[in-house]
């Protein structure tokens, strides 16, 4: 009877983990909140539940229940490292960057001792220590996307310069990421530096000549300064790289007709 009751509790923190999951990623903090608070009551070690929890603490600005919860996880789960990443950059943004630094060498220690636990060769074992020592690209890009989730909440808030920094943290951490680099433009935009907004767009399309949402960005940021020739040639390119684009074929024939309506 104990079993099955076992089983029943297992099935029912299951669900109600799935639920509250679902709901945070729904956008539904409040309510994911509440089914998350049971989860942990019916059991105090569910590393998962006080995960998603941290993270909806830190989007509702609470900083230190974020931590507290952060910090929970990485009891039940010493090698959980997207808690040790989120906790570390909470850590930073408040300016503890000594606990940062402390939180985020426990977690690479953390990995490397996860990967010297595998049958490697001595030189495998060599080589993943030093990746792990020096710059591990997996953890660098879990540290840019929580970067790039702050930034763009300063965004909503119309906080440029802080979006700013954090946005130009994500392109140190994931050079890769393209899309931030088109958010640095849009920041710039925002705060009238029109130059180098345009500046930011032309060096990534000119690196990514195929990369189609530089180039339509780059052509609504001509086009909404009144350079039209420039925005159409943008978009037209577009066109030559997926005839198919139905938001580049769209402005610009929405461009096209605004000059021959200029024309009469």
């Amino acid at each position: 009877m104990d079993y099955i009751q076992d089983l029943n509790d297992i099935k029912r923190e299951e669900n109600l983990l799935a639920q509250g999951r679902s709901l945070h990623e729904a956008g539904k903090l409040n309510e994911s909140l509440k089914v998350l608070n049971e989860v942990v009551e019916g059991n105090p070690k569910s590393a998962e539940a006080f995960y998603i929890l941290g993270n909806i603490f830190h989007q509702n600005g609470e900083i230190g229940k974020a931590i507290k919860a952060f910090t929970k996880v990485i009891e039940i789960e010493p090698r959980h490292t997207d808690a040790s990443i989120s906790l570390s950059v909470l850590y930073n943004d408040i300016g503890k960057y000594e606990k940062a630094s402390e939180i985020f060498k426990a977690a690479q220690e953390n990995l490397k001792n996860s990967k010297n636990e595998k049958q490697l060769t001595v030189a495998e074992k060599d080589e993943a220590t030093k990746e792990v020592l020096n710059d591990d690209p997996h953890i660098n890009k879990k540290f840019a996307y929580k970067h790039q989730e702050i930034a763009d909440l300063y965004m909503s808030y119309s906080r440029f310069d802080e979006a700013l920094y954090e946005y130009k943290k994500v392109i140190t951490l994931d050079p890769r990421n393209l899309e931030a680099r088109i958010r640095i433009s849009k920041v710039y935009a925002k705060k009238g530096f029109l130059g180098k907004a345009s500046e930011e767009l032309i060096a990534l399309k000119n690196e990514y000549p195929n990369f189609i949402p530089a180039r339509m960005a780059l052509g609504l940021l001509y086009y909404s300064n009144q350079k039209i020739i420039e925005a159409q040639r943008e978009w037209q390119k577009i066109l030559e790289i997926d005839a198919t684009h139905v938001e580049a074929k769209m402005y610009l024939d929405m461009s096209d007709s605004a000059t021959e309506t200029s024309l009469h």
